[in-house]
């Protein structure tokens, strides 16, 4: 596997050659359409990028560190602290998406710490191809883009379905919920099995694995007015207290309503109250910085791949191909295998869901499908594939400081196996 940027590089290539071969755009139209589409997720960039920031951070204040520690040395074996990578991440993205990948390596490292201290040998590449697995159910839970949308009153396919979905026909209903289970328990025990048995083939924590530096020099606290200021608890303690109002609010008005930048103030508001002073949070956000900064430059390839793919119609293409071969029991079935292509290009629910479902909802309509199958089989299928994905994984890297290779080489032998609880469970839903 070719570094991230490489790999990022390798697929706008691949892009590029596959929208002049199946669309009539030519070669320049494909580079407009995908220099116009860099800039695309610019805004979504800055998100996560503080998310990552201030959720490291969050881990390295107060007594969150020792929390996690506790957390961590719950498993007693290697092979539970596998098991619990897994369901660890699948719970915490059932929550918020974000939370999957971040809160998911951090709690893959704290395991690795964790059993080497108490002299258990747990292979550290599979913890962070075990906690990225997890993300796999992300979709089915309180974040999910396509079922939220399809909820929303006002949405632009309304009139195509004929009025909403609410989420207690989608990620409520008792099939999903079983799926859920289904597909995070075998992830599970499978990653049970797979820690290796003989010593000398498991990799431990070490300092290759290093993402930050852990004990930077003390800063510098100055005297007079302005150390009085930056090295004050009141002025970040302060500043906490106004997010906390403000995110407060939030839910008082719109109940637990959960995007990215109210987990992103939520972050930020615990840390300001943690932290001793400006400096001291400031040292600790330097940190995580140089973490962030190797990876930015992923974001825009990804960013311009997505623009390729929509302003040209290619994956309007393929998802009409893909909805014209199904049965009214299969189609849920083909959205999900389609979705799952097609995240590999554009790995973004909400912007997935706008092409492909217009195509879906149609044939569903046609062949007598019930539609939230439909929105389910989209949004399995965006999970799905999601985990062995460059893009998605660039957080958890961050956070467990593993290459992309040893994280992708394992997560690869999970996203073959989550493959039956999520399509024979959506099969048999359908049925």
């Amino acid at each position: 596997m070719p570094e991230p940027f490489a790999f990022a590089v390798l697929m706008t290539f691949i892009g590029l050659a596959l929208v002049v071969i199946m669309t009539p755009a030519g070669p320049m139209d494909a580079v407009l359409a995908w220099g116009n589409g860099l800039s695309g997720l610019l805004p979504f960039i800055t998100q996560v990028c503080l998310t990552v920031l201030f959720a490291f951070a969050l881990a390295h204040l107060g007594p969150v560190p020792a929390l996690l520690q506790r957390v961590a040395s719950l498993p007693g074996s290697a092979r539970g602290a596998c098991a619990f990578a897994v369901l660890f991440a699948g719970a915490v993205s059932l929550i918020a998406w974000p939370l999957g990948t971040i809160l998911g390596g951090l709690m893959a490292r704290e395991l690795a710490e964790s059993c080497k201290r108490r002299g258990i040998r747990v292979h550290y590449p599979l913890l962070g191809g075990a906690a990225f697995s997890g993300f796999v159910v992300w979709h089915m839970g309180y974040s999910a883009s396509a079922p939220l949308f399809v909820a929303t009153p006002g949405n632009a396919m309304e009139g195509l379905i004929g009025g909403l979905i609410p989420v207690t026909e989608t990620v409520l209903t008792p099939w999903n919920i079983a799926i859920l289970i289904g597909t995070l328990g075998t992830l599970a025990v499978f990653a049970m099995l797979l820690h290796p048995r003989r010593a000398e083939d498991i990799q431990e924590i070490d300092g290759e694995f290093t993402p930050t530096e852990e004990n930077p020099p003390a800063p510098h606290r100055r005297g007079g007015f302005a150390g009085a200021v930056e090295n004050g608890r009141w002025l970040t303690s302060g500043l906490g207290a106004l997010l906390i109002l403000y995110v407060g609010h939030w839910f008082s008005t719109r109940g637990f309503q959960l995007d990215l930048n109210i987990v992103n103030w939520t972050f930020l508001a615990t840390g300001l109250l943690l932290a001793r002073s400006a400096v001291d949070y400031g040292s600790v956000l330097v940190r995580g910085g140089r973490a962030v900064v190797p990876f930015l430059l992923q974001y825009p390839m990804y960013a311009g791949i997505m623009g390729l793919m929509l302003n040209t119609g290619l994956v309007a293409q393929v998802a009409g191909w893909f909805a014209t071969i199904g049965t009214a029991q299969t189609l849920p079935l083909i959205a999900f295998l389609s979705g799952g292509v097609i995240n590999l290009f554009i790995p973004s629910g909400g912007a997935q869901w706008a092409v492909q479902g217009p195509a879906f909802v149609e044939a569903a309509q046609q062949l007598g499908t019930d539609l939230p199958l439909i929105v389910m089989g989209v949004a399995y299928g965006d999970q799905w594939t999601n985990i062995i994905h460059p893009f998605v994984v660039i957080p958890l890297l961050i956070m467990t400081g593993l290459p992309l290779a040893k994280v992708l080489s394992y997560s690869f032998l999970f996203f073959l196996l989550a493959t039956f609880p999520l399509g024979i469970g959506l099969y048999l839903a359908s049925a």
